[in-house]
């Protein structure tokens, strides 16, 4: 019985007292004007009302590319083009509010129409040239990460 109790805790610690893996994607779209820039999709999230990358946690038997790809359709309609690069992986225990987390964060471009989809995590979905982004605005540690992107970083934290 004892030898069940010790495995029931394990059990308990593995799956309650472990960081969650996901992902945040800087997609980049195509600019739809004159403006030869691509644009960054960020997402308003209907639980703080700030703007953040779209992403998500990775689900039991996916890996990365296939988190990426399904909560860019879930959260924008957007189809993943390719993946470009790895910007980093955070893992700080408080970068998110909710539970400790580490979050991959790719680079990755997008095409298709751009529609917020998720209505019960996210509020709207747009589109911004990279000097329009509200730097005050974003959720959780998404503007580390973004100046990450900005400067060419490759980042562990």
């Amino acid at each position: 019985m004892k030898r069940w109790w010790q495995w029931g805790q394990t059990v308990l610690r593995v799956i309650f007292r472990h960081p969650v893996t996901g992902v945040a994607v800087i997609a980049l779209l195509p600019n739809d004007g004159a403006n030869p820039m691509e644009r960054i999709v960020l997402v308003k999230r209907r639980d703080n009302g700030l703007w953040g990358l779209p992403g998500g946690l990775v689900e039991w038997g996916e890996d990365i590319p296939t988190t990426v790809q399904r909560e860019l359709r879930e959260e924008t309609g957007l189809e993943l083009v390719q993946i470009c690069r790895l910007v980093g992986v955070y893992s700080a225990a408080d970068r998110d509010p909710r539970l400790h987390s580490i979050c991959v964060v790719v680079e990755a471009r997008v095409t298709g129409n751009l529609q917020a989809q998720d209505d019960l995590e996210i509020v709207a979905a747009a589109a911004f040239n990279p000097d329009e982004i509200p730097p005050t605005e974003l959720a959780h540690d998404h503007a580390r990460q973004l100046q990450d992107y900005f400067r060419g970083d490759t980042t562990l934290a």
